[in-house]
């Protein structure tokens, strides 16, 4: 009796088992290595302190107190995910295609679009972008710190006023026309060759948002509250207004949040594998 026993559990763990690999969630196999997936250029932002925030009497509450914070050094995408990296994420992987902003039909309809920011992308479509290639979205403190360098500017580029040239900003919709192509506003690079991080597309990062945060933040690798309702996006978008732009400036929204502005860019923490795209900056 004893050993029929065994074998009918046997049976029923094989079979379990089985049941299991079948429906069981697959690891990310489809197209070429994860090395390859995505070669855009990344730059490596060296660890070290910069200046975090806003003093008093600048920017908004939750922008201060300003405090030195010391992240280690990673690597970050140079420009903004384009429809193009994204789409052929989606190819790759079956993921949910992200709404067409720039009419009727879905997106792979829409012409001219390859080279700008992909937007309507809610905060999971870029964390799982990121995983697929390898990498993973920047904390606030390393977007903050990619955008205006170690001497605490206002802007990536310094302390000048925005023009044109540095950045896409206050514009209207006007049928999709508002984008621009990711990497054409060279005036507006950060400290480190950074493209695009003050207008074009709001970018979601890895943190939950919170109005205090930087009241109580750790001064080192700060990763945002361990929980909450609300993430950090930064850098405004096509739309914004001037305070809104600034490398301080705070935004937010629910991770399932999409809008016509709102895009993201990959980073790598240093001790993932290196990339031939990767390079050091200035």
């Amino acid at each position: 009796m004893t050993r029929c026993l065994l074998k009918i559990l046997y049976r029923a763990i094989v079979v379990g088992l089985a049941a299991f690999l079948i429906t069981a969630p697959l690891p990310l196999q489809a197209g070429h290595p994860v090395e390859k997936r995505d070669t855009v250029p990344m730059v490596i932002v060296p660890g070290g302190p910069f200046l975090m925030g806003s003093l008093d009497g600048q920017g908004r509450d939750d922008e201060r107190p300003q405090r030195t914070v010391h992240v280690d050094a990673f690597a970050i995408d140079s420009v903004e995910v384009t429809n193009a990296r994204f789409l052929a994420f989606v190819e790759a992987t079956d993921h949910r295609r992200p709404p067409n902003p720039y009419g009727d039909g879905v997106l792979t309809s829409a012409k001219g679009i390859e080279q700008l920011p992909i937007v309507q992308v809610n905060w999971h479509d870029a964390a799982d972008y990121c995983q697929w290639a390898g990498k993973r979205l920047a904390t606030e403190a390393e977007w903050e710190k990619s955008a205006r360098g170690a001497d605490g500017r206002l802007y990536p580029w310094g302390n000048e006023s925005p023009t044109a040239e540095r950045a896409n900003y206050e514009r209207e919709w006007d049928d999709g026309k508002a984008l621009s192509a990711v990497g054409i506003t060279p005036g507006g690079r950060s400290h480190y060759g950074v493209h695009d991080m003050s207008g074009n597309a709001r970018e979601w990062t890895q943190d939950w948002y919170a109005p205090d945060y930087y009241k109580q933040a750790p001064d080192r690798n700060p990763r945002g509250p361990e929980q909450g309702v609300l993430k950090v996006i930064r850098g405004g978008s096509w739309r914004s207004p001037l305070a809104d732009i600034s490398a301080t400036a705070r935004g937010r929204g629910g991770f399932a949040l999409r809008t016509h502005g709102t895009g993201f860019r990959c980073a790598r923490s240093l001790d993932q594998p290196s990339d031939p795209a990767i390079h050091k900056a200035p």
